[in-house]
């Protein structure tokens, strides 16, 4: 990587992707093997069996949230949104541990692939914009960009206040604990 490219990403931040994982594309490929046979067989017509895999193969593709130090991209398979870090009235927890963004008119956008397990990542991205629920990252973590673990023999202080941004919209008792 050349100087101007380093200084570029730099100055970019921290980026987060949250995605279906790529094994995904190994159970559409045997799904289109399997419908092949029923396809291409003896009774006609039934090549729009094909829609499935081809389906399944554009939802993984596009079905996706990334997040950057401006904001959070949601990217759906017939759609995209930016969401810009200030447009957030902060984050719902659904019972399923699904998160959604709540925007400052109250109106609720899922995020595709976030769990509240990741909340600490969008903290991390963030740079303290969305506070960490959990407990699992002090401010001075956040700021510096030191993670769980990043020095040996040091153990993240608990968040000293909650989350003011984060409102559970419907919790079942299922959120994540600190140091779980």
């Amino acid at each position: 990587m050349d100087g101007k490219e380093q200084d570029q990403s730099v100055d970019e931040g921290r980026k987060a992707v949250f995605k279906i994982p790529s094994t995904a594309y190994l159970a559409i490929g045997l799904l289109t093997v399997c419908v092949t046979p029923i396809a291409l067989g003896e009774i006609g017509g039934l090549q729009w069996l094909y829609v499935f895999p081809i389906g399944l193969f554009v939802f993984v593709a596009r079905w996706r949230t990334v997040a950057t130090k401006q904001g959070l991209a949601v990217r759906t398979v017939f759609g995209h949104r930016e969401l810009p870090w200030s447009s957030l009235k902060g984050l719902a927890i659904t019972g399923k541990s699904r998160v959604r963004a709540v925007l400052r008119d109250d109106t609720q956008i899922s995020l595709p692939t976030v769990r509240t397990r990741h909340l600490p990542v969008l903290a991390l991205v963030s740079e303290g914009v969305v506070k960490d629920p959990s407990g699992q990252l002090g401010d001075d973590d956040v700021k510096t960009g030191k993670s769980d673990g990043a020095e040996a023999g040091t153990t993240p202080e608990p968040a000293s206040e909650p989350a003011a941004e984060t409102a559970p919209a419907e919790t079942t008792g299922s959120e994540a604990k600190p140091g779980e």
